[in-house]
């Protein structure tokens, strides 16, 4: 739920925060999208100042001031690491900031599952016979990814549910930390890829491939699948990281990991979508080093490519820039215009799965829209709104509700329903399993009720963009949101 339930966390810009950091000579070097400090929390913790000397293993993010300390995995808010200063200054040890007993209760029992399912899972090339090793390959179409690749990954298989499983390491002492087990499902002609992650989606942070990344290596590829980065591996030899939820979101708390790298290569996926989420991601990241592989038919996602023997080296070279000037001619836009016209089932947004008359009139659901719906009291607004932002959430789209006129509760209770599609009163039993699947989805509530001063809701929205990749933002509604005396400003 956004903001905490005390009011949203108040902002603090980057310039407050070097001001902070000079005041109380702390030294820091000013990173891509972090600033780097000495840690609060290792080594000589006396009253002596932070010296320039000691590894910067502390990242301020320049947008939030949240930190994280890479060396002891501490993070916290802005309000923390002041706090965690004057502590120091007094010549007390700072305390990382604690999460809630529920939050650690619920990590220690996903790392023990994890533990269990990884002793049961064997590397694929102990698999006993050939046959079945070839089978389970072509299933994950991963057949070109050779077992020594799989092996360097600590790739494994769970027989018992014909799931590959994917390790995520602690970076700071190399234990188990969580899982994610992938499996294929088949319906008619097409595949579909099932995803479990071990803790669940929103605490699971495993940036795929972290512990072989070299502290010397400069160069990085992002990808927004596991498989990707073997095959890029595999085919390239580059450094090569998996975003744990691939092109719906890059969270800030991710970002520290990624500040060794002079340059970014960001190439998520096939679709229109990837490529949206990839400009997206590269601003967060700092445009100035990153580049964008352009989704196309000589340029599909890296395992496509080993798979139809296409040179990877080769794509990663025609990567585009991120940062482009603010005058640009066609020859510049002409590959941009044939994608949008080769495409144009994309262009047109994320299809409504649920109304098909909709997609006829709206198309689809598009970034930097503005859609609105009216009606009388009663006619059914928010009962179909919130049936029309579940569709596309379904679908991966990472959506945030502000419902001015009625509560979270009462919303979250309308949507439950319709994602379970039966009434949950008169099946209790089954709330837990519901609850659980909805969980899942990339849904977000703003706090606020009743009236509010548009400065807050849109601060909080713009936070959430940032922190959660929010592409889809509903206000339900207009009036309630403004107040009543404000009906005669233009709205």
């Amino acid at each position: 739920v956004l903001p905490s339930p005390d009011g949203p966390a108040p902002s603090v810009s980057i310039t407050e925060i070097r001001q902070y950091l000079r005041a109380q000579d702390i030294p820091f070097h000013d990173g891509y999208s972090c600033l780097h400090t000495p840690s609060l929390f290792t080594g000589d913790r006396g009253i002596q100042p932070l010296s320039a000397n000691a590894p910067f293993t502390l990242f301020i993010d320049k947008t939030t001031g949240s930190f994280l300390c890479t060396a002891t995995l501490a993070e916290g808010t802005w309000q923390d690491f002041q706090a965690n200063v004057e502590l120091r200054q007094r010549g007390v040890m700072p305390i990382p900031p604690a999460s809630s007993e529920e939050m650690e209760e619920e990590m220690r029992q996903a790392r023990e599952d994890a533990r269990c399912i990884w002793e049961r899972a064997l590397p694929l090339s102990e698999l006993l016979d050939e046959k079945e090793i070839k089978e389970t390959k072509a299933l994950f179409g991963i057949s070109m990814v050779t077992d020594a690749t799989l092996k360097r990954f600590g790739v494994r298989y769970l027989r018992a549910a014909r799931s590959l499983v994917f390790p995520w390491f602690s970076p700071q002492d190399a234990t188990l930390k969580g899982l994610k087990l992938m499996r294929v499902e088949k319906k008619g002609g097409t595949i579909t890829y099932v995803e479990e992650t071990l803790p669940r989606f929103d605490s699971y942070r495993n940036l795929f491939g972290l512990p072989l990344i070299g502290r010397r290596d400069t160069e990085l590829v992002l990808t927004g699948w596991e498989l990707d980065a073997l095959a890029l591996h595999q085919a390239a030899g580059v450094a090569s990281l998996a975003l744990p939820r691939g092109a719906s979101c890059l969270s800030p708390t991710l970002l520290p990991y990624l500040e060794q790298f002079k340059r970014i290569t960001l190439w998520l996926g096939e679709d229109l979508r990837s490529w949206e989420a990839a400009k997206l991601f590269a601003r967060k990241l700092s445009l100035k080093r990153c580049s964008l592989v352009r989704p196309g038919n000589l340029q599909p996602r890296p395992l496509e490519a080993l798979n139809q023997g296409l040179n990877v080296t080769k794509i990663l070279r025609s990567a585009l820039l991120a940062s482009h000037k603010s005058i640009v001619s066609f020859r510049q836009l002409r590959e941009e215009v044939f994608g949008e016209l080769a495409n144009t089932e994309q262009v047109s947004g994320v299809k409504w799965a649920r109304f098909p008359e909709l997609n006829k009139l709206l198309k689809g659901h598009r970034r930097g829209e503005l859609t609105i719906f009216t009606g009388p009291t009663g006619s059914g607004k928010t009962t179909f709104i919130s049936e029309y932002a579940l569709d596309l959430c379904m679908q991966g789209v990472c959506t945030l509700w502000g419902s001015f006129e009625i509560n979270n509760v009462r919303l979250a209770k309308i949507m439950l329903t319709q994602f379970a599609g039966r009434r949950l009163e008169d099946q209790l039993e089954l709330y837990d399993e519901w609850a659980d699947r909805f969980e899942e989805l990339p849904l977000y509530f703003m706090t606020f009720h009743g009236q509010q001063s548009i400065k807050t809701v849109i601060d909080t929205m713009q936070h959430a963009v940032y922190m959660y990749d929010i592409t889809h933002v509903v206000i339900d509604n207009l009036q309630f949101m403004m107040g009543h005396e404000h009906l005669s400003v233009d709205r």
